[in-house]
């Protein structure tokens, strides 16, 4: 059985972030996946870009359904 280069603890990682701000880690010898692009500085174990996903990535939605709830919750905003 192979291990996914996800799954190693000794791998290095970045972050990646999309245009809804959704966050993801990637390894960084990889290249980034279209839609995606790698958040400037933020590099090292899975347990340090976890830990940078669960403190940037507060809100799950995505960026376009805050905006229409915002925009349906204060109507005269738009």
């Amino acid at each position: 059985m192979s291990t996914s280069c996800f799954d190693r603890e000794d791998e290095t990682f970045i972050v990646l972030v999309n245009h809804e701000e959704q966050y993801s880690i990637w390894p960084h010898w990889k290249a980034v996946p279209g839609g995606w692009r790698a958040v400037e500085g933020i590099q090292g174990d899975k347990k340090q870009v976890l830990a940078y996903v669960e403190q940037a990535w507060t809100d799950m939605r995505p960026l376009s359904l805050r905006s229409w709830m915002a925009q349906q919750a204060d109507p005269a905003a738009q």
